[in-house]
């Protein structure tokens, strides 16, 4: 999966390090899912909604490896109640709901979500990182 920083995410990694700028990382990080993928600023994509989606969270990676963490433990999505429509993406936020996305991608193939669908990505299948 290829994937990104944000916007926010670089300002506040450079302000912290080349200008000590202090910068609290979360203590809890959240995935979600985008039927359209935004952009480098965080806006213009369109996160899954409705039909029992929500946010995962309690997601933890494992320790980097040439820059480069996955995924420690399977993150799965609950089963949709309605159409989810098309997922072309992942994100990860700070919060629950609303938040900053930190990162995002798009996901290796993407999936029409129907009712009764889940999605699910198995321990080390999200990676994040410079590849």
């Amino acid at each position: 999966m290829t994937n990104a920083k944000t916007d926010y995410l670089e300002d506040a990694i450079l302000n912290h390090v080349l200008r000590n700028t202090s910068y609290t990382s979360p203590t809890e990080v959240f995935v979600g899912l985008f039927t359209t993928l935004p952009s480098d600023d965080g806006t213009g994509g369109v996160e899954v909604s409705g039909g029992s989606y929500a946010r995962q969270g309690a997601v933890t990676f494992g320790a980097p490896a040439s820059g480069v963490v996955a995924n420690a433990g399977a993150i799965t999505f609950p089963t949709a109640t309605a159409s989810w429509g098309t997922v072309l993406g992942m994100g990860i936020w700070d919060l629950v709901s609303g938040g900053n996305l930190l990162y995002y991608g798009a996901l290796a193939t993407s999936k029409v979500v129907d009712i009764g669908d889940q999605i699910s990505f198995a321990n080390a299948a999200l990676t994040v990182g410079e590849t």
